[in-house]
């Protein structure tokens, strides 16, 4: 009788012990993402489960979201618990950092201004480019319409009006007056205004709106050489000149602290530098860092001389306060446009 006592509290204590390890090893660590990463995180996460395995010899699980970087940012300072952001605008990183839940610094965590890869706002056109679309320029014209995320919740919209603002800026000489025309003529030719970068690829290559879809140069080749909309042959077109697009990330401190989460969090965000994931972005299109990768794809992107926002607008305070907060120019430049 005391042999089976015993024997049963060791298999009871084994069976605790083993649901302990197996929660410790299953601590999930969220990462929020920009709208159009979903295929993209859907490879990368798998892998870094795989990696953080072989590093620590244990399990992890990656919870995804996406939606626009500004909504997921208003998200997480409405509650939303985050441990990792990849976002795609810095300003909406620098709000949460405003908000206390991630530290001042986060841009200097890590390399190349907390940016593993980044891109530019190209145009996507329909089969033949018909309305003969080549530049800025061509986009502020009656006959074209556009499609394009909404800069309040879209961070890849806010690069598409950055795009315009720094075009016109070099054309005008920084004449303001002359710059806020022409943005105004361009939001006034846009026909959708979606939330998010999905959304606006949905209206223009599914829904047949518009002539020209603004978003990142990646996402345009995804779109024009990927199997969903392929049959609709529709067509690249990289201005010489546009903006330079970072892509942050960052630990969001106040909630992997909380979870214990650091670790892994981390390491998830170390790996985007890795040289294979540095070849698996190119292979989504987007420009990277590493040198051998760099050297390796060099014919795969168009030539284009990239603007940096904050070495002609300023800082990103500066730009958001100016340019997006409620009341600035976007909202002025939309209100005359109606």
């Amino acid at each position: 009788m005391l042999k089976k006592i015993v024997l049963a509290t060791v298999a009871s204590a084994t069976l605790l012990t083993g649901s302990l390890s197996h929660a410790a090893a299953d601590t999930p660590f969220h990462n929020a993402s920009y709208d159009i990463a979903r295929e993209l995180f859907g490879e990368i996460n798998p892998l870094f489960v795989e990696h953080w395995k072989q590093q620590s010899g244990k399990e992890v699980k990656i919870i995804q979201s996406f939606a626009g970087s500004s909504r997921q940012a208003q998200d997480i300072i409405q509650g939303k618990k985050v441990d990792v952001v990849t976002f795609n605008q810095v300003s909406d990183v620098d709000i949460l950092a405003k908000r206390g839940l991630l530290r001042e610094d986060w841009a200097k965590q890590f390399p190349n201004n907390a940016s593993p890869y980044y891109s530019t706002t190209a145009f996507l056109v329909r089969e033949g480019n018909p309305k003969n679309i080549k530049s800025w320029d061509d986009l502020i014209r009656d006959d074209v319409k556009l499609v394009f995320p909404n800069p309040k919740t879209s961070g890849n919209a806010r690069y598409s009006y950055l795009g315009a603002w720094l075009f016109a800026n070099e054309k005008f000489n920084g004449d303001q007056e002359k710059v806020k025309a022409f943005v105004g003529k361009l939001l006034k030719n846009v026909e959708n205004f979606p939330t998010g970068g999905r959304g606006a690829t949905v209206a223009f290559a599914q829904n047949g709106q518009g002539d020209v879809l603004l978003t990142f140069e990646s996402e345009v080749i995804n779109i024009a050489k990927g199997d969903e909309f392929k049959s609709a042959n529709l067509e690249i077109v990289v201005p010489e000149v546009s903006v330079l697009a970072e892509f942050p990330v960052a630990i969001v401190d106040k909630v992997a602290d909380e979870r214990g989460t650091r670790e892994q969090a981390k390491a998830f965000l170390d790996f985007q530098y890795s040289k294979d994931i540095q070849q698996l972005l190119t292979r989504y299109n987007y420009r990277v860092h590493n040198p051998e990768v760099v050297e390796a794809t060099k014919a795969q992107f168009a030539p284009v001389r990239l603007i940096n926002p904050n070495e002609i607008l300023g800082s990103w305070d500066d730009i958001t306060a100016k340019h997006f907060d409620n009341g600035g120019i976007l909202d002025q430049l939309l209100a005359e446009g109606r």
